[in-house]
């Protein structure tokens, strides 16, 4: 903190100035000239400083600027080499091998609850959920990989953007859509909240817009074969859905519930497996949920809570709305 100088006494006008003779009333000693001295060590320096004065603080102020501009230089390229360096980077995955086709419609124009979030450009519905070629792959034919592709999508549009299913308590819209012999085990999910991993269900009391959700992400496959030795299409979802949720703040994207998953399905070759078991299967599936009610997401059901995206440590907030963002993450609540 800068400090100011003292000031100089002026002279008070009750104070008399020295009578005529210049000395006023003073001893007599002092009226006398005094008998000169040699000079001691203090006070040739003292006659030292008062001679180089100038000097000296000329150069105590040169050093002191190097210092500062010093200072300067190095916070600025600091400052340059943050700027140079970007954000904090987050992990993401490891892409998959095989075909595979990544969403590309073009996004329809910005408008309401997605504004000021990357989900502004992104497709809407099904728009971004887009198949790879099929082709013929291992033990399975064009036709057989395009069939197995199909089941693929239709479950994804079910599970996570059908309005009749996600505000369904009742999961046999879905649960049809699967090999017979898997239903069993998929039904226990919805019992509990392990299907928010592959499926969407609104909260009770929950309400979303008008507005389509918007999907981002890719489908890739291969062949390859089941810890039994059966020969399956391998198929990998990896996509990230955003909704448009009712809500009473005013801040662009307050609304909008982020889930990214990333299911691993599976079609057994049909030479390989009892009719019963020749259908879609789930083979594993993960996935977390940002800007979420977490009291209804700990139970596989999705709401709007507190506008928030990531986690508490998060260093891109953003990073939730890409699909290589890497699904193992701290806890978003």
């Amino acid at each position: 903190m800068t400090e100011h100088p003292p000031t100089v006494e002026p002279h008070r006008p009750d104070q008399p100035y020295p009578p005529g003779d210049g000395l006023g009333t003073v001893p007599d000693w002092l009226r006398q000239p005094a008998t000169a001295a040699e000079p001691d060590r203090s006070d040739r320096f003292r006659i030292w400083l008062a001679d180089h004065s100038g000097k000296l603080l000329g150069g105590v102020a040169a050093l002191l600027a190097l210092v500062f501009f010093g200072l300067v230089a190095t916070g600025g390229y600091l400052g340059v080499q943050r700027w140079a360096d970007g954000p904090a980077a987050y992990p993401t995955i490891s892409q998959p091998v095989g075909e595979q086709a990544v969403s590309s419609a073009s996004p329809p124009p910005a408008a309401g609850a997605f504004d000021g979030t990357p989900a502004a450009d992104f497709p809407e519905g099904a728009a971004g959920i887009a198949l790879p070629a099929a082709k013929r792959t291992g033990p399975f034919t064009e036709k057989q990989v395009a069939a197995a592709l199909a089941k693929v999508r239709k479950a994804l549009v079910t599970a996570r953007l059908d309005r009749t299913f996600i505000t369904s308590k009742d999961p046999d819209r879905l649960l049809r859509q699967f090999a017979p012999d898997a239903r069993a085990d998929l039904r226990k999910d919805f019992a509990s909240d392990v299907f928010a991993t592959y499926a969407t269900r609104l909260a009770p009391g929950a309400r979303i817009t008008a507005d389509p959700p918007r999907v981002k992400g890719r489908i890739s496959y291969r062949a390859t074969k089941d810890a039994g030795g059966i020969r399956i299409l391998e198929i990998t979802s990896n996509f990230v859905w955003a909704y448009a949720f009712h809500t009473a703040g005013g801040v662009p994207g307050d609304g909008v519930v982020v889930v990214h998953d990333t299911v691993v399905w599976s079609v057994p070759h049909s030479g390989d497996v009892r009719s019963g078991s020749n259908g879609l299967w789930i083979e594993k599936a993960d996935s977390y949920g940002s800007n979420i009610d977490c009291a209804a997401f700990d139970k596989g059901l999705l709401d709007v809570g507190s506008p928030t995206y990531g986690g508490p440590e998060d260093p891109d907030p953003d990073a939730v709305f890409d699909p290589d963002r890497t699904l193992d993450i701290p806890d978003t609540c």
